[in-house]
């Protein structure tokens, strides 16, 4: 699955479950039980057995289930999450369900008051089949109005387990949460930097600006804003924030804190409230996990610094570096027991552009500790990049086919303490 094709799954605003306790928002989250599992299996059945069937036919299935005492909301929830995730629902029907319509009204508006429905319906019918679309007048009164939502027919079906189906409620309810979010401050330590990039990359897909201040020893904070919150109250910043979560949640440390506006028009609600979720939460993200290197060379780097006797201990939890209206997630850290702790960024191939941002954010970042690795197949003056024009406490690696662990240990040697 990619980044562009991901779920759009939000919960209707009728279907969330939450309360407020002392300004703070608290979602209804299921624990595992026994009942719960069986409800969330009947669900997945009826589903399952629906392929085929209107949605009509399925709601009217799910409704039978709604007398649980874990409550009808609960059951439509989970239903709805099946029919959005899960499901693949078509409009059936040999003719445009507009064009059909158009038929049969046209002849009605002609005939009115001479010929009963039924005959109107066996007209048309026979007009198409002469037209070879062979229909009985039946099927044309079927088809009338298949167009509508709920007539729509269940054509495919993915059926998650139980568990997975109920993993997926309780984050639907806390995305139903950020919905209603105008800012949100994420607090992170060191991460893995793929895990890091992730994140990142669905800031950018989402729309949404970040600012990273802050250093290892105290976290990280991630300040998100977005042109929504800039100008005027809207929701359409809160839902890609509510988007973001499953990505958060691949994330090893964090913690997040959200300021929600409340619904206007329920009553009993404060003005403002705020969320909070840490990486303890429990939450199960269904985003695909990236994967752990970004290239062959970071990969083979790694694997051949494992061979290399060194007091160098090579590390893949690396600290964010902040730079002007950016960030720099490097590769891997470089920790020696005397307690220097370097950053390594390796440059592989890359487009001009890229190679440029790169560099200024580097001439930005006021780090010193820091080797930047440059493949000599990069055609730096080409780009407009001139690696004299770096810091002079970032020391810079220039590598062939690979990068070697000797050349980076000897720029390790040759950096501030």
């Amino acid at each position: 699955m990619t980044h562009d094709s991901l779920p759009d799954l939000m919960l209707p605003t009728e279907l969330l479950l939450y309360r407020y306790r002392d300004g703070e928002v608290v979602p209804k989250r299921l624990a595992p039980s026994f009942h719960l599992s069986k409800l969330a299996q009947d669900l997945i059945e009826v589903f399952d057995a629906s392929v085929g069937g209107r949605r009509a036919e399925i709601t009217e299935r799910v409704a039978a289930l709604e007398g649980a005492s874990i409550g009808f909301k609960v059951v439509r929830g989970l239903a709805h999450i099946l029919a959005t995730d899960y499901s693949k629902f078509e409009v059936k029907a040999p003719l445009e369900p507009t064009v059909l319509r158009s038929r049969v009204f046209a002849l009605s508006s002609r005939m009115a008051g001479k010929m009963a429905r039924g005959a109107i319906l066996a007209r048309v019918a026979a007009a198409l089949s002469e037209e070879g679309v062979p229909l009985r007048p039946q099927e044309v009164e079927d088809h009338l109005y298949a167009d509508l939502h709920e007539n729509h027919v269940l054509v495919e079906f993915a059926p998650p387990t139980p568990q997975e189906l109920l993993h997926r409620y309780n984050l639907a309810q806390v995305q139903g949460i950020l919905y209603r979010a105008y800012a949100l401050r994420i607090t992170a330590h060191r991460n893995e930097p793929a895990r890091y990039k992730q994140l990142l990359r669905y800031l950018k897909l989402f729309g949404l600006m970040v600012l990273v201040e802050g250093d290892a020893d105290h976290g990280f904070t991630l300040t998100l804003d977005g042109p929504a919150s800039l100008f005027r109250p809207s929701t359409r910043y809160g839902l890609a924030m509510a988007k973001l979560l499953p990505a958060l949640l691949h994330v090893t440390k964090w913690s997040l804190v959200a300021d929600v506006r409340p619904r206007a028009d329920w009553e009993d609600v404060p003005e403002s409230a705020t969320f909070a979720l840490d990486s303890e939460c429990g939450l199960v993200s269904h985003y695909p996990v990236d994967a752990e290197f970004d290239s062959m060379i970071e990969e083979a780097f790694a694997a051949r610094w494992a061979k290399t006797k060194t007091s160098w201990t090579l590390e893949r939890e690396v600290d964010l570096v902040p730079v002007p209206g950016s960030v720099i997630v490097p590769d891997f850290r470089l920790v020696h027991p005397d307690g220097r702790s370097v950053l390594l960024e390796i440059v592989g191939y890359w487009r001009p552009e890229y190679l440029r941002k790169k560099f200024r954010s580097v001439a930005a970042s006021g780090r010193t500790d820091l080797v930047l690795a440059v493949s000599e197949r990069l055609n730096l003056d080409a780009a407009g990049v001139n690696p004299t024009d770096l810091p002079s406490g970032i020391r810079l690696v220039t590598f062939k086919g690979r990068l070697e662990p000797k050349a980076v240990l000897e720029a390790l040697e040759a950096s501030p303490a």
